[in-house]
């Protein structure tokens, strides 16, 4: 007589409503640190009160980009470096919607960079999550504009020569309205940045340090995932409100984390729709007296 086998039954994930099944299982590595990023990202989505066909996410290309594919939303899984663009193009178009763009640090800061600051100095109204985990982690391991200096990569193997940016203050120097950072430990402390983030007005900036154990870590002699996370959480400092150029990442000293930007500025479509209403005012805004040379008095 032979035993029936049951079946096992499927437990439910609690974002399944949030996620493309049929997509899975994902193409990340064990112990990456991109899915805590989506399921605060999906957490975020979860308790936002905007209806979710109003709700967009975009990405470019690499281990982040794949996010897009594996969200059950209005999603764009774009080219290398112009999510950006892409994103801006969708809100312009919809200007109700709300738009994430998720990606890594290589795609929207080193290919995507000149889209990154002049969104952010338009103040285009989009939220912008980048994972960074220090390297181009899906093309092999490549010096990105993230490796701390010294770091080994596959294109530095002796350790880079550059100092990396820090993506905040670039971030907050562009003209930003919310700007934080948190290591993919400080699960609801991203959760709750990245939900201020989308309930801001204007361009939003969200920076997660996250795990590469297969091409940073291993190349670094960090190969175990934990080991990586508790690297990053241990040498974490929590300084809210800091000037974002004084919050660096010093592998040698601190990693700086917390909120650091949280202002209101017109975003690029009111100064628009204020420019088209003629509602601006002559420039500029003081008369050049042309009885005195460089002379010039308040209009």
């Amino acid at each position: 007589m032979s035993a029936q086998v049951q079946a096992i039954p499927q437990a439910a994930h609690p974002q399944d409503e949030l996620l493309r099944t049929d997509r899975i299982p994902h193409i990340w590595c064990s112990g990456c640190g991109i899915g805590i990023a989506f399921g605060s990202l999906m957490a975020a989505i979860a308790k936002c009160d905007t209806p979710r066909n109003d709700i967009s996410v975009v990405s470019g290309i690499g281990c982040t980009g794949r996010l897009a594919g594996y969200i059950h939303l209005d999603s764009f899984h774009t080219t290398h470096g112009r999510a950006i663009p892409f994103a801006t193009g969708l809100h312009l178009v919809r200007p109700q919607n709300k738009v994430i763009v998720a990606s890594g640090d290589g795609d929207l800061l080193a290919i995507g960079g000149n889209h990154f600051i002049h969104a952010a100095r338009r103040n285009v109204d989009l939220t912008v999550i980048c994972v960074n985990n220090f390297n181009y982690g899906m093309t092999g391991g490549q010096l990105a504009p993230s490796t701390p200096f010294g770091a080994k990569t596959t294109t530095t193997p002796m350790g880079s020569p550059d100092e990396p940016f820090n993506f905040c203050a670039l971030a907050a120097a562009c003209g930003a309205t919310y700007v934080a950072r948190w290591t993919a430990l400080h699960i609801r402390r991203l959760t709750v940045a990245i939900s201020e983030a989308m309930n801001k007005k204007g361009f939003s900036f969200v920076e997660v340090i996250a795990p590469c154990p297969t091409a940073f870590g291993r190349r670094n002699k960090i190969r175990r995932s934990l080991d990586l996370l508790k690297f990053y959480y241990e040498r974490s400092v929590v300084k809210n409100h800091l000037a974002p150029g004084e919050a660096t990442i010093d592998f040698d000293n601190k990693l700086v984390v917390g909120k650091f930007v949280d202002i209101e500025r017109p975003t690029y479509l009111d100064q628009y729709d204020m420019v088209n209403r003629g509602e601006l005012e002559a420039w500029p805004a003081t008369k050049v007296d042309s009885s005195g040379a460089g002379k010039r008095k308040a209009g």
